[in-house]
């Protein structure tokens, strides 16, 4: 599995858009494993720090591809990471 961070702030139009046509999954089907290096890798444009971890999780589907949004865990900006099942 492999992950890709950025991200979004909260007012951007990509945002809005996003949230019209995203069909929500439940984060908690994946494995313990899984959710866990989720959460804590990830990156922070407004940091411009990795791994600095993720709350607030919401995994979703928008157009074929799966993200999880949630809140950097160091200063609380919208954190977006596109999932993948590529290995790299």
């Amino acid at each position: 599995m492999a992950i890709f961070g950025q991200n979004i702030g909260k007012n951007t139009s990509e945002t809005r858009m996003m949230s019209d046509d995203r069909l929500v999954r439940d984060f908690t089907l994946r494995s313990k494993e899984d959710r866990e290096e989720l959460l804590l890798h990830t990156w922070c444009d407004h940091c411009q720090k990795v791994d600095l971890g993720m709350s607030d999780p919401v995994e979703y589907e928008l157009h074929g591809i799966i993200f999880l949004e949630g809140k950097c865990q160091m200063c609380g900006e919208v954190v977006l990471t596109e999932i993948t099942d590529d290995e790299f």
